[in-house]
């Protein structure tokens, strides 16, 4: 029976969990957290299906991309671009202001330290985009 070649899609699959698995273990997994992005307020840069590692607890820095609990809607998770310190918290934006449903400070305010989960790290699937 002939060997096959693992299929590209397969070899960039298992390339991808490779590099994920190693920064899970650099970093220490127990400050890494993983989220899917689901709307479209972060294009073009984040679409939904992007799958993100965020550093759970670490302070973000002007113009990063940032994972926040929504200060309205406890429980639910936002990605959004961290563009200036408040003395009341972050000042959160969306990259793609005309998305539909799209809610950031300019709908809430600052969000507070506390909701701010941390900075994304990386997006690691789908490893690329066509």
């Amino acid at each position: 029976m002939p060997i096959r070649r693992p299929r590209r899609a397969a070899r960039r699959a298992l390339a991808c969990a490779a590099v994920l698995t190693a920064v899970l273990a650099a970093a220490g997994a127990r400050r890494l957290r993983t989220v899917e992005v689901t709307g479209e307020s972060m294009l073009p840069g984040l679409r939904p299906g992007d799958w993100l590692v965020v550093r759970a607890g670490a302070r973000p820095t002007p113009g990063a991309v940032v994972v926040a609990q929504h200060p309205r809607r406890p429980g639910l998770l936002i990605v959004k671009r961290a563009t200036h310190r408040t003395p009341d918290g972050w000042w959160l934006e969306s990259d793609n202001q005309r998305a539909p449903g799209r809610s950031d400070s300019w709908d809430f305010g600052p969000v507070p330290d506390a909701l701010v989960i941390g900075p994304v790290l990386t997006r690691y699937w789908p490893p690329r985009r066509s």
